[in-house]
């Protein structure tokens, strides 16, 4: 019982000790964002950066980034979607860049009634565009209990290599831009309405951070083992002590 205890206790300190390692990282994570959320924008990785490293997105995750490019509107995807402004899609639309390399870029948000681009209340952007946002990686598969299904065109995920699949992108950077507002050419001035869609700006950055109770609860769990560990030796040198024969009785 004493070596099952001691292991017991020892793999619950090391729970506990994970978690703080964990927690360290954690922070040292959202403070890496937060610097990156707030930097002044820059220009994401290129062509050659995807080539060169297959981590050259993950290392970029969050970066504000500034890009130029073409709209092709025609290969439009919309992606189901839940936000502050309720239910709807987000209106994905690949940027073809002037070196011919396209960026999948999340526009916004628009509810169910403005599925059709006509009922946006915005003309789309034409021409050459700038788009400042924050570089996203791509969400393969689909979204909790919901798969992509890229043949009946339902999307509940940003797929990137999915979506290019499906709409003939090529070739595409292997992450997405979550762009800051809705982003309009300068031929093509915002109309003068109440009601603009879609709607940018609604990326929603939050990191759980409970490693520390989840370290506390460990602890917890292994101090309880050491102090019942204790009242069961104690328990059982006390009954050792009574069923012990009498020291004069030993000699007769």
């Amino acid at each position: 019982m004493g070596v099952c205890a001691l292991l017991v206790f020892a793999t619950l300190v090391a729970l506990g000790s994970w978690q703080v390692a964990r927690r360290a990282w954690k922070l040292d994570l959202i403070e890496r964002v937060e610097q990156r959320i707030h930097a002044a924008p820059v220009a994401p990785p290129s062509f050659a950066d995807w080539q060169r490293s297959p981590d050259a997105a993950r290392e970029s995750e969050y970066l504000h980034v500034r890009l130029k490019g073409t709209f092709d509107h025609a290969k439009e995807v919309l992606v189901q979607a839940n936000t502050t402004m309720g239910a709807g899609f987000w209106v994905v639309t690949p940027l073809r860049q002037a070196d011919g390399t396209a960026v999948l870029v999340n526009r916004g948000f628009v509810p169910p009634e403005a599925r059709d681009p006509a009922a946006r209340g915005v003309p789309a952007p034409q021409g050459n565009t700038e788009v400042v946002g924050l570089l996203r990686l791509s969400e393969p598969g689909g979204g909790f209990l919901r798969h992509n299904d890229p043949a009946g065109d339902r999307w509940f995920s940003r797929d990137v290599q999915a979506i290019a699949a499906v709409r003939g992108i090529a070739p595409v950077a292997p992450y997405f831009i979550d762009a800051e507002a809705a982003v309009h050419s300068a031929a093509q001035p915002v109309a003068n309405t109440s009601t603009q869609w879609p709607a940018g700006g609604l990326t929603v950055v939050r990191f759980p951070n409970s490693h520390l109770v989840y370290a506390i609860t460990w602890y917890t769990l292994a101090l309880m083992v050491a102090a019942g560990a204790w009242v069961v030796w104690r328990d059982d040198q006390k009954r050792r002590r009574r069923s012990a024969p009498p020291a004069d009785a030993a000699l007769h």
